[in-house]
């Protein structure tokens, strides 16, 4: 720290793509992490920085160093291992730290005229406790705090897994801690943040991105200044600087949410188990179905495995049946087509007795694709390599660039064929169910229908107050709900999980369909699954039968082993677009030379693989092509360096292509 009056020169970073700190000299008392207002380029517009490093002095100055402005007062003073931690963030993801700095503050001053405190966090009573289990003891018995561990709490749907995150944060309060329970944005629900609040009355701040800004502005403060010690938000509240953190959670670790795909790439669940490390606390990943990457790391000894393997109700893990949609139904036609016997029958049964059901497809619409069976025009976004999807009886929808089209009464390319709807939706569900129980109540939960957090929490509270007998939604439903009458799911189509190009697919495949099994019979009656695929014998679907998880992960990391996927080596996507296409070749073919020439000169890269350029499953989206190059590398190390070097090939080409890398990339669409 420098003292009043005496000059020195400091690396500040500020919000802007420079790989580098800029120079600037101060006569301020400053340090590093600390923020600062400094003028920035031609213009010498005022901006915020971060202090990051004192500077060297330069003999001979090629440019005329700035003086920092001022010290930036709306922000805090960032500690030595916040500092580490961005640092790390910058290097790992080979990206602009002025720029991963800015993700730590909020998006509005402080106070503004007319502003006011809203209440995101409902007012409930505080409740006791329920005893706790012989399990849930056991696994609390093995986490320490005040030292860092990686935790991974694999636990069954309906274990009890919630109850062991509050009785660790209330420990680490009683310390004068504070805690972060980051949750997947879809799981982020009145539910989870009800059950919080029942245990730590006026102790929660909450950040997600279906506040406005001001409110999540006002959050941030209420958990910096520990007004609120629990910090419960979606992956951008990682970056919260909290004080004195003492546990780290992260509640269904293996969700791809997790992963940021805009700007900076990162994976919300690694950089939290890098926080934890930095802070010198514990993590606890949670998750019946945990990632290969963390269950391979808990084999490995990285992470410490902990198991709960039982339900805490009396009532054990529902029932499963597998059906074949093509085989199992009789020649009706009062009965959709997309609806087998068995899954009718059941359908019938529950809603007889009084029970809530729910049907999940992972598509929303009336249909994905309309096309005429004269010529076989299919219509198509002119914007994106994709078809496009029908909602309602006309309204044509890109869900990639937001196109509109409306759907004609005649083929536009034949002019006599009438084009039809093929494929299944959420909407057509939905009328179908109507038409089957028309005294019934449905509830449609996907994007089109649940866009707010108003709208959430509506269709928990129809769903909790057995308004409703019918669910039909996407993802939205397959997860961090909890339902006390909800006996009957049906996966209505599990094929659309595994039948798409990424080494992810049965993992994804398998992790979705066991956790929305997992929303059936949680309490009082047993609850009953029935899975329709037209690849019965799929081991996603047979294991998830079984509640064999284990099984599956084994025979998966056979899988991966063999054809060199990770967690067995490490993965960079670089994805180049560009209006022309064979400018965007051309140009990933330079990169390609470029890499090949760089192992061959160093021998520490021979195990690396540079793959491509290869056209992207969507190889054009809004009016841009699209192509990868993907880096495989046996160690991070590897990786990086080969990283850092694309990065810096980028940087130096006059290129009209547009390069982003992506560091372990969740999908490679």
């Amino acid at each position: 720290m420098t003292n009043p009056g005496e000059s020195q020169l400091w690396q500040v970073a500020v919000n802007a793509p420079l790989r580098d700190g800029l120079t600037y000299q101060s006569d301020l008392p400053l340090q590093p992490g600390a923020s600062v207002r400094v003028p920035f380029g031609p213009s010498n517009r005022d901006v915020a920085g971060l202090v990051i490093a004192a500077a060297t002095t330069e003999s001979e100055q090629k440019f005329e160093i700035k003086k920092i402005l001022s010290l930036e007062e709306e922000r805090p003073f960032l500690d030595e291992a916040q500092l580490k931690w961005l640092k790390w963030i910058a290097q790992y993801y080979v990206y602009p730290l002025g720029q991963v700095q800015q993700l730590v503050f909020p998006p509005l001053k402080r106070k503004s005229r007319g502003s006011r405190k809203t209440s995101i966090v409902p007012e409930v009573a505080p409740i006791i406790p329920h005893p706790l289990t012989v399990e849930q003891n056991h696994v609390l018995e093995q986490i320490k705090l005040n030292q860092f561990q990686s935790y991974l709490l694999h636990g069954v749907t309906g274990s009890g897994k919630t109850e062991v995150y509050i009785e660790v944060i209330a420990k680490a309060l009683a310390q004068g801690k504070t805690a972060l329970v980051l949750v997947p944005e879809i799981s982020l629900t009145p539910q989870l943040i009800r059950r919080f609040a029942e245990r730590f009355p006026d102790q929660i701040a909450v950040l997600h991105s279906h506040l406005t800004e001001r409110e999540k502005t006002e959050q941030w403060w209420l958990a910096v200044e520990k007004q609120k010690p629990i910090l419960i938000g979606a992956r951008s509240a990682l970056f919260c600087p909290q004080p004195d953190l003492g546990v780290l959670v992260v509640d269904e670790e293996h969700e791809t949410s997790f992963k940021q795909e805009e700007k900076l790439k990162y994976n919300a669940r690694d950089l939290a188990v890098v926080k934890a490390q930095f802070l010198n606390c514990p993590i606890l990943l949670g998750s019946a179905t945990p990632s290969l990457e963390s269950w391979f790391n808990a084999q490995a000894g990285k992470f410490q495995l902990l198991s709960m393997p039982n339900r805490v109700s009396d009532q054990g893990l529902p029932d499963v049946t597998i059906v074949n949609p093509r085989y199992d139904r009789n020649e009706r036609q009062d009965r959709p087509h997309w609806l087998s016997d068995t899954l009718y029958n059941k359908l019938k049964l529950h809603y007889e007795n009084g029970h809530q059901s729910a049907l999940f497809l992972n598509r929303r619409g009336m249909a994905p694709s309309v096309q005429c069976y004269s010529c076989g025009f299919i219509y198509q976004c002119p914007n994106c390599d994709i078809s496009l999807t029908l909602h309602g009886e006309h309204h044509l929808v890109c869900h990639y660039c937001d196109y509109h089209d409306r759907l004609n009464t005649l083929c536009p390319s034949c002019h006599e064929g009438e084009p039809k709807a093929y494929g299944l939706g959420t909407e057509t569900i939905e009328k179908d169910l109507g038409l089957l129980f028309p005294e019934a109540r449905i509830l449609r939960a996907d994007r089109d229908e649940i866009s707010s957090r108003g709208a959430i929490e509506e269709m928990i509270r129809k769903m909790e107050h057995e308004n409703i007998h019918f669910l039909v939604g996407t993802q939205m439903i397959a997860k961090g709900l909890d339902f006390k009458n909800l006996t009957l799911v049906g996966i209505v189509l599990a094929d659309i999980a595994f039948n798409v190009p990424d080494f992810r697919a049965n993992e994804r495949c398998f992790q979705l369909c066991t956790q929305v099994s997992g929303r059936a019979g949680r309490h009082a009656s047993k609850g009953e699954v029935v899975i329709q695929t037209y690849k019965e014998d799929h081991p996603s679907l047979t294991h998830v039968q079984a509640a064999h998880y284990s099984g599956f992960v084994n025979l998966e990391l056979e899988h991966r082993q063999m054809f060199g996927y990770p967690p067995f080596t490490r993965l960079a996507a670089i994805r180049i677009s560009g209006l022309k296409k064979q400018e965007v070749i051309d140009d990933g073919e330079h990169l390609r030379s470029y890499l090949l020439q760089l192992k061959e000169n160093f021998d520490s890269l021979a195990g690396a693989h540079i793959l491509g350029p290869t056209p992207a499953p969507l190889s054009r989206l809004k009016n841009r092509y699209r192509f990868h190059i993907l880096i495989k590398a046996p160690d991070h190390k590897v990786l990086n360096h080969l990283v850092q070097k694309t990065a810096d090939f980028i940087k130096d080409q006059n290129k009209k292509s547009k390069f982003l890398i992506d560091v372990d990339p969740y999908s490679l669409t």
